[in-house]
């Protein structure tokens, strides 16, 4: 008898992971499934072209629960998710990441005695200032299958006692799909980019370039701290043009701080994937704050700097091609300067990050679920 899953997403990052595991999950006949869409983040990216491109189905829920405060974001999740789970309980529950939707839909299950699955489970950034963090450690106290991207994550688990048994180095499902894209990619035509023009013209002009990203409120929100980054930034873009397409928020802040990134850095809207990774993967260097870009840098072998005090990815330093620079603005542009002169520092793309950790996860589900008692209606 087949078993049923509920996948749940609640913003664009997460669809990026779930979007192997749906591929995975097409490619066998024990689980169905079906896609929940929180509805946490608006993004007008995500129409039908962006499922399209993923190879997925839109899907079967969506929310639309909005924003809000963490607490008022989370509660409506819940609320809306536990009559889902009641109408047409399924046999398991998959969460990926570290989002507020993971966190909510966590919670909800297990109080409904519905196991659940956490895609990326054991990160720790150890800095309890971050949302995320706070959502990794309680959907990690509650799940019953643990699939890990790296190393760490499996001592973080056994620190906290997860049983051995139940945690499962898979490799990285954010891999899976950046190998997918690139690979579409390479047979698209993308002068249409709005990107293209940017990279086309340093290219032709023989120059290379660097991209930047900043979100997090710990490096945007304080007048101090981004108007300290921004000053490293522009010192950076002396020797190397730079393009930022820029998060709202962050926007925002440039406007509200009255901060002047000077006429080396290109500064455009908020990108869709795959303009995005046309422009980051044949970057000189990337600097950023997210923890997935470090991840997919790495996987391509692209030059990063975090600038972050602490990763929750720590393999990405010890394997791959991603420096941790901190905040501080006199380090950020000696890494860069590092970088520039010697952009071929040694790095590999970690154990298993080989774009199979999808059908892993499902085969291990499928086993799993497959010794499961049939439910009752």
């Amino acid at each position: 008898m087949q078993k049923n899953i509920y996948i749940v997403a609640g913003a664009r990052p997460n669809f990026m992971k779930i979007a192997p595991i749906v591929r995975a999950l097409n490619n066998q006949t024990i689980l169905t499934y079906r896609i929940i869409h929180t509805g946490q983040h608006y993004d007008p990216e995500m129409n039908e072209v962006f499922f399209e491109e993923l190879g997925i189905p839109q899907p079967d829920i969506f929310m639309g629960v909005g924003g809000g405060s963490h607490a008022q974001q989370t509660a409506k999740i819940m609320i809306a998710f536990e009559e889902y789970c009641q109408n047409d309980r399924p046999d398991a529950v998959l969460v990926v990441g570290d989002v507020n939707s993971t966190l909510a839909c966590s919670i909800v299950a297990k109080k409904l005695q519905i196991p659940v699955a956490h895609v990326e489970a054991g990160l720790r950034s150890g800095d309890m200032r971050m949302p995320e963090e706070i959502n990794r450690l309680v959907t990690d106290s509650i799940s019953d299958w643990f699939f890990v991207t790296e190393p760490s994550g499996l001592r973080h688990l056994q620190h906290e006692g997860k049983p051995e048994a139940a945690t499962f180095l898979v490799g990285h499902v954010m891999v899976d799909n950046l190998l997918y894209q690139a690979e579409k990619l390479a047979h698209m035509d993308t002068r249409h980019f709005a990107t293209a023009p940017f990279k086309t013209a340093q290219l032709d002009a023989g120059k290379r370039y660097g991209v930047i990203t900043l979100h997090r409120p710990s490096n945007v929100d304080d007048a101090e701290t981004f108007s300290g980054i921004s000053a490293a930034l522009k010192e950076i873009a002396r020797e190397l043009p730079l393009i930022f397409p820029v998060h709202p928020r962050t926007r925002n802040n440039l406007d509200k701080f009255t901060i002047d990134l000077g006429p080396n850095i290109t500064l455009i809207g908020p990108q869709a994937y795959m303009p995005f990774l046309h422009l980051w993967k044949d970057a000189a260097v990337v600097l950023t704050d997210s923890g997935g870009l470090q991840e997919e840098t790495t996987a391509l072998g692209v030059p990063c700097i975090t600038i972050r005090e602490n990763t929750e990815r720590p393999i990405t330093v010890e394997e791959g091609s991603n420096t941790l620079a901190g905040t501080d603005p006199a380090h950020i542009i000696e890494e860069t300067i590092k970088i520039l002169r010697s952009p071929d520092k040694p790095c590999r793309r970690p154990e298993l990050w080989d774009g199979k950790a999808a059908e892993r996860i499902v085969a291990i589900l499928a086993e799993a679920l497959a010794q499961s008692p049939v439910k009752s209606e």
